[in-house]
């Protein structure tokens, strides 16, 4: 049936109804994907592809990118933003196997943890990660996640394989610029 479309771009157009307006392939509206600051991404102990399992939205089913641990099952990543956002939810793509993080234990604004001092800091946050082949997501308390200009994401290990990998990770929240004189304020 013919009719008029005034969302279907700048401008409406008549049209048979033959093609869909499917938006699910760009993702919830509150996915962080384009406020992280992916080139500055940094992955311990890994194969080196850190960056890369931050996917969009549409590509976070795809198998053909992951994260692997290196020398034993632990996993560091530093996750920096491009402003100030307020986190509502990790989302996770781990796969079926025994190779799934056990847990992740979340930290805001802690960018310089490595392997010596981590195990002595508190988690802002730690979730158990559940097997399966789907994106979970871990919904976090925002009042914990209020301000973040980077996250660290530590898995300290796997269910039961000498290694661990990641197939997604992604974010979802609420992102605010950060203008130049406040970010100066902050490094006095």
């Amino acid at each position: 049936m013919s009719h008029n479309h005034a969302s279907c771009g700048d401008e409406s157009h008549d049209h048979d109804h033959d093609h869909g307006h499917d938006t699910s392939d760009l993702g919830p509206q509150d996915n962080l994907y384009v406020h992280i600051d992916r080139p500055n991404v940094i992955a311990l102990n890994t194969n080196g592809r850190g960056p890369e399992v931050i996917k969009p939205w549409h590509q976070r089913l795809d198998e053909s990118i992951s994260i692997e641990s290196d020398a034993d099952d632990q996993i560091i990543m530093r996750i920096p933003f491009t402003g100030s956002i307020r986190l509502r939810s990790l989302l996770l793509k781990t796969g079926p196997t025994d190779q799934t993080p056990s847990k992740v234990a979340l930290f805001a604004n802690a960018a310089n943890l490595d392997f010596d001092d981590i195990s002595d800091r508190k988690p802002t946050q730690e979730f158990d990660v559940a097997q399966g082949r789907e994106v979970g997501e871990y919904a976090v308390k925002t009042s914990q996640f209020s301000n973040i200009s980077s996250l660290t994401l530590f898995f300290p290990a796997s269910q039961g394989a000498d290694t661990t990998q990641i197939y997604y990770i992604g974010f979802l929240g609420h992102w605010t610029e950060v203008h130049p004189s406040f970010a100066a304020s902050l490094n006095v």
